[in-house]
């Protein structure tokens, strides 16, 4: 198997809290090395307290081996830093149609200031946040005034 397959593969594990992502779209692979039968994957996670992490770090090694390697390692690195700017366009998108706000993108450059999400439903920006503790660590919970229907987003800090 190539390194570029290898890549695609580990691209493909399924963000355990947000399951309409994956790992490859939040952008959290940050390498992938191949040597002959030995596989090291490195990772970043959205944040340094993310209790996700084993589980991701276990469906790694679990595709690997069904890939037939058997000496799979997964390393953690923190720096720099993992950014709302490495999720995909297309797991923005997926997050929007499974009604999580996906963050505002970068693109590398200052994002501008918001006071609001905007509701993944109707698309207004007349929202409030009811609780800063989601359906998981990584998400907070908001109300859309217009619609009146409950969203979570993705944090951003």
């Amino acid at each position: 198997m190539t390194t570029a397959q290898v890549i695609d593969l580990v691209a493909t594990v399924r963000d355990p809290e947000l399951r309409v992502v994956t790992i490859g779209e939040l952008g959290i692979v940050r390498d992938v090395a191949v040597y002959d039968d030995r596989v090291t994957v490195t990772i970043t996670p959205t944040y340094s307290g993310c209790p996700a992490m084993d589980m991701i770090r276990s469906d790694i090694e679990a595709a690997l081996h069904a890939a037939g390697f058997a000496d799979v390692a997964v390393d953690t690195v923190l720096s720099p830093a993992w950014s709302t700017d490495w999720i995909s366009e297309s797991g923005r998108r997926k997050l929007a149609e499974a009604g999580i706000a996906p963050p505002a993108a970068g693109g590398g450059r200052p994002v501008s200031l918001s006071l609001a999400v905007r509701c993944p439903r109707c698309g207004s920006p007349d929202t409030e946040e009811l609780s800063r503790f989601g359906s998981t660590a990584c998400k907070s919970l908001w109300r859309c005034r217009a619609c009146l229907e409950p969203f979570d987003a993705v944090k951003t800090l």
